[in-house]
């Protein structure tokens, strides 16, 4: 019982340090990038709205990279501390990739960030701009590895078991497992949302405080279509990846389907509440062949089932239903709000005059999707995560099987310090971001299109 209560204890802590530590790099992923698009339309232009919004976003990045380095630093402690049978039986796998993801990303962050945050007036402008390329490079590859090992953890590649030990075979096929390249892609996607919706809920904020200058109009414009142009290309890569996860993780699909049964014309349940001790569902409402059409495009296409993973000894092999059931229709209704008010908003900003022309109630609802991309993410890392279930490395070593030998009381008292910090943290970093919304809209009130908002940096020329 208390190894039981140690092991609900580690999944619970490690399960609110990604949680939170997951919000800040998917920012800093894409966020990187838009900083190089900001400080590229600078130098082809010469139009110093772009710089003021290369600085009022670099600060946000600076906050954001910072609360994600310390959130990570924490959290992979964990594999230490909470999880020593997951390195003693994958180490030889984990711990070159997270150092890959050291040499290869984070200090190649570390070094050119000082010169993205303070070399504008310090250095010469392509030194400057390749600072910033290399800093959005650098949150790039840090994804990059850390997607490689979690999906190697979905679908194990390229390795031997020899005494309990995984023992590399090939790192091709380690790092490019199955499931590497869908998971990448959506990640990626992900940030690049959820940094769309940061930037148009944030503009959107500072236009409804009064804030009419040029810059708050173009980084309205680019959230906007950023989050237009990236929500058909994710609902794509979702598609694949769905496929890819019937293939290789077909009892994670049943349970986000909530398929009791593997059989054909399986319907694409909109609500239900699923009773994993009955193996039913509660009051169904779904659309007739829909799961079967989307995972197997046809209506007579079969889908797993959940009972196909049930032990003859009647032990469960396959993950919780509710919460898988439920995280996946939250990042799905998530990401078809956003579709919807991307789409408007552009059509609405085409036929009218630009920002202006936007009704007030679109302006508003920029403001609660601001963060949505928070909510699509951690909904889809939760599926993903808990769907793994009871696999910590898929087939190959359970959860259980990892949990080190801590007393419960440990874990209690460092999971609660752990969540009294994240709590008081997230209060300040959005505390933040209101501060620097409201200070940028008092200083651009009454601005012209053409004219800095600030005029922070009058007299630099364009490179």
């Amino acid at each position: 019982m208390e190894m039981m209560d140690t092991l609900m204890l580690s999944r619970i802590q490690f399960a609110a340090n990604i949680t939170f530590h997951i919000l800040f790099p998917t920012i800093t992923i894409a966020l990187g990038w838009v900083l190089v698009f900001f400080k590229w339309r600078f130098n082809r232009t010469g139009d110093h709205t772009w710089m003021d919004a290369y600085f009022f976003w670099v600060k946000i990045f600076a906050i954001t990279f910072a609360l994600g380095v310390v959130s990570g630093i924490t959290m992979s402690f964990q594999f230490g501390t909470n999880w020593a049978g997951f390195m003693e039986a994958v180490g030889n796998i984990a711990g070159p990739l997270l150092a890959y993801e050291i040499l290869t990303a984070f200090f190649l962050e570390a070094v050119f960030l000082g010169i993205m945050l303070f070399g504008f007036r310090r250095v010469p402008g392509w030194a400057h701009t390749g600072a910033t390329v290399l800093v959005a490079f650098g949150t790039t590859m840090s994804a990059f590895w850390i997607l490689v090992l979690n999906s190697w953890m979905h679908t194990p590649a390229g390795f031997e078991m020899r005494d309990g030990v995984a023992h590399v075979t090939s790192w091709m096929e380690v790092i490019f497992n199955p499931s590497m390249p869908y998971r990448l892609v959506h990640m990626l996607l992900a940030s690049g949302l959820t940094v769309a919706f940061v930037i148009a809920g944030v503009s959107a904020i500072r236009w409804l405080m009064g804030d009419r200058g040029a810059e708050v109009r173009k980084t309205f414009r680019v959230g906007a279509w950023m989050g237009a142009l990236l929500i058909p290309a994710q609902i794509l890569a979702g598609d694949f990846h769905g496929l890819n996860t019937l293939e290789h993780q077909p009892a994670k699909v049943a349970a986000m389907e909530g398929n009791w049964e593997t059989r054909s014309h399986v319907p694409l349940l909109l609500f239900a509440l699923p009773d994993q001790e009955a193996r039913e569902n509660r009051f169904e409402i779904g659309i007739p062949s829909g799961a079967s059409l989307i995972l197997k495009h046809s209506a007579e296409g079969e889908v797993p089932g959940l009972n196909d993973f049930v032990a003859e000894d009647g032990t469960i092999e396959h993950p919780p239903v509710a919460p898988v059931f439920w995280s996946f229709r939250i990042m799905v209704a998530t990401g078809m709000a956003m579709l919807v008010l991307s789409w408007a908003s552009v059509f609405l900003m085409r036929r009218g005059r630009g920002v202006e022309g936007l009704p007030r109630p679109v302006l508003w609802a920029f403001v609660p999707m601001a963060f949505s991309g928070w909510v699509a993410t951690l909904a889809g890392w939760y599926t993903t995560e808990i769907g793994r279930q009871p696999w910590l490395v898929n087939g190959v070593l359970t959860t259980e099987a990892a949990i080190s030998d801590v007393p419960p009381g440990f874990v209690l008292s460092t999971l609660l310090a752990y969540l009294a910090v994240y709590v008081l943290l997230l209060i300040a970093y959005l505390g933040v971001i209101l501060y620097l919304a409201r200070r940028a809209a008092r200083g651009g009130e009454g601005a012209t299109e053409g004219r800095p908002a600030t005029g922070a940096i009058q007299g630099f020329p364009a490179e």
